[in-house]
């Protein structure tokens, strides 16, 4: 009465269960979505970034219009 069968299926189950799965990181897909870049000091902003933060950017940083930092926003 060997229970040789129900140990080996335990550790396939449990080895299913313990397997390395992927990264769970939002970093690798936020650094892709990195698209509008800053023409005067070429920082990166994600794809949703709104105009807002972008003309506050410009102002901020380079006393500069939104157009000139940023001309090919919107195309």
């Amino acid at each position: 009465m060997g229970n040789g069968a129900k140990a080996q299926q335990k550790r396939e189950r449990n080895a299913d269960k313990n397997a390395p799965k992927g990264s769970k990181s939002q970093a690798k897909i936020n650094e892709a979505a990195k698209s509008i870049i800053c023409g005067v000091c070429r920082q990166n902003f994600l794809i949703t970034t709104r105009a807002p933060a972008l003309e506050e950017h410009s102002a901020n940083k380079h006393s500069k219009t939104m157009a000139e930092c940023f001309p090919n926003f919107g195309k």
